[in-house]
């Protein structure tokens, strides 16, 4: 999926009212966007992490290792939007299947 899709799924997870200009938003370039979504899936029950590691050569963003495995990228934003959308996939196939 490309971001504008992505940011859809997110704003759908997120319970917004998707409008047909849902592409401007900014979950993947935006950390204000993006941290109300990390809060949405704590409060969901599960851990997250966000770790720089340097002598592993970027940025590793977790979600309850078991349910999302580390994401890497080089930026902090990058691997947490990447973590977040891995779950959100995850998460709707399992609520689907409930």
């Amino acid at each position: 999926m490309n971001a504008q899709e992505n940011n859809k799924m997110i704003a759908e997870f997120m319970g917004k009212e998707i409008y047909q200009k849902y592409h401007e938003s900014k979950y993947h370039t935006e950390w204000n966007w993006l941290m109300p979504v990390v809060e949405k899936i704590e409060s969901l029950g599960y851990d997250t992490e966000l770790v720089n590691r340097l002598d592993e050569g970027g940025n590793f963003f977790c979600i309850n290792d078991s349910i999302v495995p580390q994401t890497h990228a080089e930026t902090k934003l990058e691997a947490t939007y990447q973590a977040v959308v891995e779950f959100i996939n995850q998460y709707n196939k399992n609520e689907s299947i409930d």
